[in-house]
């Protein structure tokens, strides 16, 4: 693999200075147009103008079958035929399930309850033989702030088997930021996931390890978001106050909404979580102390909440297996975490 650099500098319109103004404008800048324009402003440059900060891993070179799929949309049969050409052995798939000699996927649907209650969420049993089958992935392989795409958008550029959506770390200028072996951001605020090259997860706390002893580690992914769920095999509480931004959009939420997560078994043995939610009759959502106690059930040591509400969403062979909300459509991300071949 080869690193591109990630700087911290923007480029063209994501930051710079105002330059002269304009005449008609300085009549305006003692009225309160003048301030609703440049509060305006100052909200659109905050969340939604693009930001380019760095530049995600690039590989130093597809394989044949990865350039092959790359030449026309992901497909189940393109995936599958790619991902046989690169690992040389037998892939069998379907809708559900990929099976091949690196890595086993078995997706199941559940739902619980009745009516008003009724709770839908897909669990992904995951199980990869080594570190290149377990990856991150950039929007645009760009990194910064208000850079998205959807989950399947991200997905189809990285011939995704499975993915689904991180920790939308776009959204915040806080938490520590590895990403494939790379530091992007280093401003430690809160505890973390972190995801080493031997196939284990650790909880961490971002306050009390640095950047530099982590890598030293073999870390090659970190999520900032939260909270952990559980953590060395204990469930983890007390969520009613949990917030994760400190922005003015910043509430709690331990309520009933759309959840994704991701756990760890055992080394190279996952589980990716996707609840959907805020849709009545089909699914309400869980609150944080369910979902945590859904990754107990479900056998892990280490799991993790990762952005949720209408965020979560779950891609597999370039299909949509969730219901985000109750709709078919998704709403971008900064990120994803995925498994390839």
């Amino acid at each position: 693999m080869k690193w591109r650099r990630c700087s911290r500098q923007a480029r063209g319109k994501e930051g710079g200075r105002l330059g002269k103004l304009p005449r008609w404008l300085i009549p305006l800048m003692s009225t309160g147009a003048f301030v609703g324009v440049i509060a305006g402003y100052l909200v659109l440059d905050r969340f939604f103008i693009d930001h380019v900060q760095g530049y995600a891993p690039v590989p130093s070179a597809q394989t044949s079958a990865s350039a092959a799929a790359s030449a026309s949309p992901l497909s189940p049969g393109a995936a599958s035929s790619a991902a046989s050409a690169s690992v040389g052995g037998e892939v069998t798939w379907d809708d559900w399930k990929y099976t091949s000699d690196h890595v086993r996927i078995e997706i199941t649907k559940h739902s619980t309850g009745t009516g008003s209650n009724t709770v839908t969420y897909y669990v992904a049993d995951v199980q990869v033989t080594g570190e290149e089958n377990l990856q991150s992935a950039f929007a645009n392989d760009q990194f910064g702030l208000n850079i998205t795409r959807n989950t399947s958008v991200i997905a189809k550029a990285h011939h995704a088997l499975l993915a689904i959506n991180g920790d939308y770390y776009g959204f915040r200028q806080d938490g520590g930021i590895i990403r494939n072996g790379l530091l992007c951001r280093n401003v430690p605020v809160r505890m973390a996931a972190a995801i080493f090259q031997d196939g284990h997860m650790e909880i961490i706390d971002e306050k009390a390890v640095s950047a530099a002893s982590l890598l030293k580690r073999g870390v090659t992914d970190t999520f900032s978001f939260g909270p952990a769920l559980v953590i060395d095999g204990v469930v983890q509480k007390d969520f009613a106050n949990v917030m994760i931004d400190s922005t003015v959009m910043n509430r709690a939420i331990e309520g009933l909404n759309p959840r994704t997560g991701f756990g760890m078994i055992a080394p190279n043995y996952y589980v990716f979580v996707v609840v959907d939610g805020r849709s009545s009759g089909y699914s309400k959502g869980m609150t944080l102390q369910e979902f945590a106690q859904l990754f107990k059930d479900l056998g892990c040591t280490q799991a993790y909440n990762l952005d949720g509400g209408g965020s979560s969403t779950m891609i597999f062979m370039d299909r949509l297996v969730n219901l985000p909300q109750g709709r078919t459509t998704e709403r971008g991300t900064s990120d994803i975490l995925f498994v390839g071949e």
